[in-house]
């Protein structure tokens, strides 16, 4: 498995590929970044840790040393400014990932290979994606809501002082502002979460709303996200390497789940060595189905304004 990380020589992009060498996700990394030097930095540092980490090939190259490749994953882009939005990147990132795109179809990327967006606003750029490059929608998939979901996750954890690995509980729709906890299939360790002691309404809405805040808070505390994202994309990357079949909440265009049509945003999503194999409609409460609802139409009235 082959795996090109753009923006390598970022924040973002180094943790992720730190992550699939910790992990033994794939047999080669290739790291490409606009400041080569970086991307030549980080790959000779992943490569001197190779001895006691994975048997992997990491290289620096470029994107015809991605024509090749069966995952390419895409870091590249702005900063979050701490008081900006996700979706008010779109202005200022939009002409640099259309550029990423046309390199990427002049190095002659197969159809069979997948793309993971993970640069910002990802379910806009995950849209524009597909519309632009005209791939088949199951191959792009956008890392959406689940580093939310991780987040949510290890903040429950925390509270009612249980381990992070028996939480189970997503968040879906957009990542962004109008993202959506679903509280009703929220479960620790199988158990109801709804219904473990302490755990009030109130103590819940705090909770989501930290989630909620949580990647400015990395913004103005240290600069952005890196670990957590890396791992997050390391859950991506093994359930197409591994072929595992994992429900994660990644965003990738709907095609009626929920109701929804056109639009790229996170729902419980089947994934395997295919891409995405399956959306999930299950059962939601009523406000869920409704808050998921508003999250498309936040997202169909930004991409509007998309200028390609």
């Amino acid at each position: 498995m082959k795996v090109g990380i753009i923006g390598g020589g970022g924040r973002v992009g180094s943790c992720a590929a730190f992550a699939l060498q910790c992990g033994a996700t794939a047999d080669e990394i290739v790291v490409v970044d606009a400041n080569a030097d970086a991307a030549v930095g980080e790959a000779l540092d992943l490569m001197h840790g190779a001895s006691v980490a994975a048997d992997q090939r990491i290289t620096a190259g470029t994107y015809d040393d991605l024509k090749d490749a069966d995952i390419v994953v895409i870091t590249a882009g702005l900063r979050r400014k701490p008081d900006e939005s996700r979706l008010e990147l779109i202005n200022r990132n939009v002409k640099l990932f259309v550029e990423i795109l046309d390199n990427l179809k002049k190095a002659g990327l197969p159809d069979r290979s997948i793309i993971l967006v993970v640069s910002n606003p990802v379910d806009i750029l995950t849209r524009l994606a597909v519309e632009h490059t005209g791939r088949c929608p199951d191959r792009t998939i956008g890392l959406g809501t689940l580093l939310d979901t991780m987040r949510f996750c290890s903040l429950i954890a925390e509270e009612v002082k249980v381990a992070p690995t028996q939480v189970r509980a997503m968040i879906l729709g957009e990542h962004g502002d109008t993202m959506v906890p679903v509280w009703s299939s929220a479960s620790i360790a199988g158990l109801p979460l709804t219904q473990w002691p302490g755990l009030t309404p109130v103590k819940q809405n705090q909770l989501f709303e930290r989630t909620k805040t949580s990647g400015a808070d990395v913004i103005r505390l240290k600069g952005g996200a890196g670990w957590a994202v890396g791992l997050a994309v390391r859950q991506v990357v093994a359930a197409i390497a591994f072929n595992r079949r994992r429900v994660l909440p990644v965003s990738s265009r709907q095609n009626g789940t929920f109701g929804i049509r056109g639009t790229c945003l996170s729902v419980p999503t089947v994934i395997d060595r295919r891409g995405v194999v399956a959306r999930i409609d299950l059962e939601l409460w009523p406000k869920e189905r409704t808050a998921l609802a508003t999250s498309a139409r936040a997202l169909d009235e930004t991409y509007a304004k998309v200028s390609v």
